[in-house]
């Protein structure tokens, strides 16, 4: 004796399993006749007359023939002609033999040919820490709370970024926080352009710029679209998000417009400053089409509200096309360099605990001609973003209390031993690498344990592995920053 609803599920799920009516409406589900005889036998005491449903079909049959008969199928409609076979099925791996195979068989039974050309199997959504989400264990994600909460777009591009192949989606609310944050980034770089008056120009050539700065951008912008277009065609979405992701807040947001506020704060007339509004805008316009499948209401909302007269919608744009940009590789390799110097002063700075304020001499030697002149064309800005006081060959025997930063190109030093009691600084960089070699220790103790691997939770030993990584990344940076200050004297701590 079943319930009805449990037949209902019993089907659902593909099992092709009859059901027996009683003569006061019980049902009897079971796999032959004689055990279901059996069965109402056992309920009434004796034995009844049953009756078989005569309306059970398997729901993956009918699921099977989806693609065709909801376009008027078996009549030869418009529709049908239209859109059958398809592309791409998405689905989960779980029901590949339930319905994507079965789809496939009455397609070619039916239609003559397979409904899709490709199947992109994505991975199943689990909470943060790995585990199925549930009703009962309290971890189910709704998706729209989320979507009140963070937006749509910003879910969309987090799971768009977490689709790697192969392996679960781990979401948190912590990881749609971070893209939220994308998103706003995004939209906070809309209004940098608005106020500049960095306005869509349809007459505009990227490939005649002038400027190195804004060659350099139009040159970074035709990797991106290699890299976008390479994780799409693979159906590698992660990889895509990600090259957005990085070029969007670091190339665009943290780079260029860094790079361009001298030259909009300066002369509005100037010829740099209009090319520069210009590349900005032209720039900014080939971010929102390549963002648009991931976020596509706010870039279509920013494209609207970006060029002063109507233009049709970025859903029905055309894909980016610089087969007539000419690249820019000198522009890309000077600016490309001048970002690893800043960064490279300012990771120093940070790690040998100089004061923000404090402004630190940049001294050079043994560089290059190319990057002798890559320093003269770019002081200002190396000043300004380096927060160098001046930037300056060495001239004779370098400084004692300089820090070397290895940089290919040239050597660069920082005179900090005013600034940094290097003693201090060597003692508290040793007792942090003591301090994580104890948890790399702990960490690799647990791997190294057959007991552990063997009863821990697969996301469980997952983490730990992930934790060691990222243990072993940080040891390895406090190690360099100790090995720059051991290669200093031991009393160049007072200038």
């Amino acid at each position: 004796n079943i319930q009805p609803w449990c037949v209902s599920r019993q089907i659902w799920w593909g099992h092709r399993i009859p059901a027996w009516y009683g003569p006061d409406g019980a049902i009897f589900v079971e796999e032959t006749e004689d055990a279901a005889r059996a069965a109402a036998a056992a309920r009434y005491g004796r034995e009844v007359e049953l009756v078989r449903d005569a309306d059970v079909l398997d729901t993956w049959f009918s699921s099977a023939l989806w693609p065709f008969s909801t376009l008027g199928w078996p009549e030869r409609t418009p529709a049908l002609a239209r859109y059958y076979p398809t592309d791409v099925l998405v689905t989960g791996f779980d029901i590949i033999f339930f319905w994507v195979a079965r789809m496939i068989m009455m397609g070619l039974r039916f239609m003559g040919e397979a409904p899709f050309r490709t199947v992109y199997i994505h991975a199943l959504v689990r909470d943060e820490r790995g585990q199925k989400m549930s009703k009962s264990k309290g971890n189910v994600l709704d998706p729209l709370e989320l979507i009140d909460r963070y937006g749509a777009d910003a879910l969309r591009f987090t799971l768009a970024a977490l689709a790697a192949q192969g392996r679960d989606v781990k979401l948190s609310t912590g990881r749609i926080e971070g893209y939220r944050n994308f998103v706003t980034k995004v939209w906070n770089a809309a209004r940098y352009l608005r106020m500049n008056e960095c306005r869509p120009d349809d007459s505009f050539d990227p490939g005649a710029c002038r400027s190195t700065v804004n060659r350099w951008i139009v040159h970074k912008l035709t990797g991106l679209r290699r890299d976008v277009a390479a994780g799409l065609d693979a159906y590698r979405f992660n990889e895509a998000a990600d090259a957005l992701y990085h070029f969007v807040w670091g190339a665009f947001c943290d780079w260029y417009i860094e790079f361009t506020k001298p030259i909009l704060a300066g002369d509005d007339d100037s010829e740099e400053a209009r090319e520069t509004r210009r590349t900005m805008a032209w720039a900014f316009d080939q971010i929102l089409l390549f963002l648009h499948p991931f976020m596509p209401f706010v870039t279509e909302e920013l494209w609207a509200g970006a060029a002063e007269r109507p233009r049709a919608p970025l859903i029905a744009s055309a894909w980016p096309d610089y087969r007539r940009i000419r690249p820019k590789p000198a522009a890309g390799r000077e600016m490309d360099w001048i970002v690893r110097l800043i960064e490279a002063v300012r990771s120093a700075r940070s790690e040998l605990n100089v004061p923000a304020a404090a402004r630190v001499a940049l001294l050079y030697e043994a560089a290059s001609p190319r990057a002798r002149r890559w320093l003269r064309a770019n002081e200002a800005q190396v000043m300004r973003l380096a927060r160098a006081d001046r930037v300056a060959a060495v001239r004779g025997e370098p400084p004692e209390d300089a820090v070397r930063l290895p940089l290919d190109e040239a050597k660069i030093l920082l005179p900090v031993g005013g600034l940094v009691d290097l003693a201090r600084e060597r003692a508290r960089l040793a007792r942090e690498i003591e301090k994580v070699d104890g948890e790399i220790d702990r960490i690799r103790r647990k791997l190294d344990n057959p007991n552990f691997l063997a009863r821990a939770p697969e996301e469980v030993v997952k983490e730990q592995r992930e934790r060691h990584a990222g243990y072993s990344a940080a040891r390895g940076t406090l190690a360099e920053a100790l090995d720059r200050l051991a290669a200093m004297p031991a009393g160049a701590t007072e200038r």
